[in-house]
């Protein structure tokens, strides 16, 4: 590849090596360094001028630091006069703020959009957004690839009796997704529909109020969205009335069926484990986690561990998980994406397709 640079930032190294180690090259020396007032500090060790610059810098659990480093990196290689800028972003930062979730909230998926456009990349290559429709955020090219296709072919070479199998989508929000899935491996899906918006007593279950069909949609889109308080640290669990319960209505047949719950993220996992539960209810022979980006919080390693409904959790590396973490858990599996996001790189330095990278797994280079 001549003419190009590849640097990586601080989030993820490990995605770096692997993408750089299958193009064949060495990633291109950059300082990073932080300043004692902890500002971010950047300095392009080479030339880049009139090069094809990729920066690779995925989300991290320092994901405000590792957002702002990747704006700097950019804004430097932009002042060095590189003649087109791509950020390879595994992980989109935000991702999960694509929409108000409250009258007076933010869409910081959107201004994180912005504010990437504005520090000077001219093309974005990002995995399995949240919401597809995030790529309207931006006025350059972005290329959001997908994992389905490593997933697929992880399946069918490491589950057995998968074509017995079932598709499972935890929500409403998730229905695509699976179905894509399903359809690619040509088994059955089913959807798991929960409900907290319903009364546990009495026979007033009705959506003629504003407020319940509100709630009620927020909730099939995303879940285990617990958060922290930024001066205490301490975590700010999801409310719930007293008077209300979670009613789970499993569509579709699982007896004695692998089932395959799917999503894009896996943050809080205590959605996917009562999933899981419902699923074995039913009559599941076995349940897998799948999910491309394994963020997993807190102690959700641990919980996935103990539960012994959860034959497998399977993620890719997009997304950095320390080897202590990974040691918490003997179900967990990770995939290499590396393969897919080398290829997008070598095919947009040489101004080809990547539609082939939506449905194939790309081959040795």
């Amino acid at each position: 590849m001549r003419k190009t640079k590849i640097f990586g930032g601080s989030s993820h190294p490990e995605i770096t090596n692997l993408i750089t180690s299958r193009l064949g090259v060495e990633p291109s020396p950059v300082k990073l360094s932080q300043f004692k007032n902890r500002e971010t500090s950047v300095e392009i060790g080479v030339s880049v001028r009139n090069e094809d610059v990729y920066i690779i810098q995925s989300g991290s659990p320092k994901i405000n630091d590792s957002l702002m480093e990747l704006l700097i990196m950019i804004n430097a290689c932009k002042g060095s006069s590189a003649q087109r800028i791509t950020a390879v972003i595994p992980y989109f930062p935000y991702s999960k703020q694509s929409k108000k979730k409250k009258h007076r909230g933010a869409i910081a998926a959107k201004l994180v959009a912005n504010i990437l456009s504005i520090s000077g990349v001219d093309h974005i290559i990002t995995m399995d957004l949240h919401a597809s429709q995030m790529q309207g955020f931006f006025n350059i090219p972005v290329d959001n690839l997908y994992a389905e296709p490593t997933v697929a072919k992880w399946i069918q070479e490491n589950v057995e009796d998968w074509e017995n199998g079932v598709v499972v989508s935890k929500n409403a929000g998730g229905a695509k997704r699976v179905t894509s899935l399903a359809d690619r491996l040509n088994i059955d899906f089913a959807l798991i529909h929960m409900d907290r918006s319903r009364k546990a007593h009495g026979p007033d279950h009705s959506l003629s109020k504003p407020e319940n069909i509100y709630n009620r949609l927020e909730e099939e889109d995303d879940d285990d969205d617990s958060m922290v308080d930024a001066e205490t640290g301490h975590e700010i669990p999801r409310a719930e009335a007293a008077d209300e319960t979670s009613l789970m209505t499993l569509v579709g047949d699982v007896q004695d069926k692998v089932c395959f719950i799917v999503d894009d993220m896996i943050d809080g996992c205590h959605s996917f484990l009562e999933a899981a539960d419902n699923l074995v209810s039913h009559g599941a022979k076995q349940v897998y986690i799948i999910a491309t980006h394994g963020i997993l919080s807190g102690n959700s390693l641990r919980q996935i561990e103990e539960c012994t409904n959860v034959h497998k959790i399977v993620i890719t590396n997009t997304y950095p998980l320390p080897a202590e973490k990974r040691a918490l858990c003997s179900k967990l599996h990770i995939l290499d994406i590396s393969p897919t996001l080398a290829e997008a790189i070598r095919r947009t330095h040489n101004g080809e397709s990547i539609s082939y990278l939506f449905t194939q797994v790309p081959k040795n280079l």
